[in-house]
């Protein structure tokens, strides 16, 4: 009879010791998610800058959120991340973008945070910027303000410009 109840007192035990094999299987799944974790880093290679040649002419806006390089004429808007006006470039439009290098010809206004003019450049038209550069050597004929913000603003900064200025000539 002490058997017996030996017997029935092991019941208990018996799925305490059963405990311990749950505990073992969350381990497994967790090897899967380290190999999910590794292919999501690779694909964050930067596309490379679009370029317009110098035989291309456009007539239309331009838009996109990577870089472009133009050689070429464009007549219209361009809105990009980088963008680099080539010594053989025109465009006639607005420019805007993070980042704008002038090496040819605007006719229009350009908008940036960051706007550099080299020596070969040509710029007619406003220059709303955060940072600006001029080397010597390129032609600018325009007006310059610097914003916190250039990419953001509307049109009121040009019509605001002017205002300005009227008082300061009569006085």
């Amino acid at each position: 009879m002490f058997s017996k109840s030996k017997i029935n007192e092991p019941g208990p035990k018996g799925s305490e010791g059963d405990k311990p094999a749950p505990a073992a299987a969350p381990e497994m799944p967790s090897a899967p998610r380290q190999t999910d974790y590794k292919p999501s880093s690779p694909p964050k290679a930067k596309p490379p800058a679009s370029v317009l040649s110098s035989d291309l002419h456009i007539t239309g806006n331009i838009k996109t959120s990577g870089d472009i390089q133009v050689e070429g004429t464009v007549e219209g808007d361009i809105r990009a991340h980088l963008l680099t006006i080539g010594e053989t470039a025109t465009i006639k439009g607005e420019v805007t973008a993070d980042d704008v290098v002038v090496n040819g010809r605007i006719v229009g206004r350009v908008r940036g945070l960051k706007v550099r003019l080299t020596a070969t450049a040509r710029v007619e038209g406003d220059i709303i910027h955060k940072t600006i550069a001029i080397e010597s050597g390129a032609h600018f004929e325009g007006s310059v303000q610097r914003q916190d913000d250039p990419l953001s603003q509307g049109r009121k900064p040009a019509g605001a410009a002017p205002a300005a200025a009227a008082p300061a000539a009569e006085g």
